[in-house]
């Protein structure tokens, strides 16, 4: 079983990426605009990205209920969380997005260095 921190994190995240998922969704584009995203080329592009979040939403509900999320889960998980921070960052340095986008993740930096933290603690897992 996971910790309760853990599982309350879990809930949160889940939370966050529902929501989030309709912000890739094609009629989000004024909202999109405001946090300092590009346009995108194509709705089919937008529509995966949700479709993504949603599902990783999805998961991150299930395993914040049950309580239950393997290690692989959990590495998988802080590795998304912390390479969409890092992609925003490395984005807004080479000046192609605006200073927002990158502080639009810092609930996915949270997030991630939370679960990387769990898996590099050793913590007792069953």
């Amino acid at each position: 079983m996971l910790p309760i921190g853990l599982r309350r994190a879990f809930l949160a995240t889940a939370v966050m990426n529902l929501c989030g998922a309709l912000l890739f969704l094609p009629f989000a584009a004024p909202i999109r605009a405001l946090v300092g995203v590009p346009p995108a080329e194509h709705a089919l592009y937008l529509v995966t990205i949700a479709m993504f979040v949603f599902v990783f939403g999805v998961a991150y509900g299930y395993a914040g209920w049950t309580g239950r999320a393997d290690e692989l889960f959990v590495a998988v998980c802080a590795g998304g969380k912390l390479s969409f921070v890092a992609i925003l960052v490395g984005f807004w340095l080479a000046g192609s997005v605006a200073f927002t986008a990158p502080l639009s993740a810092v609930g996915d930096l949270v997030f991630g260095l939370m679960f990387l933290t769990w898996l590099l603690s050793g913590a007792t897992r069953v």
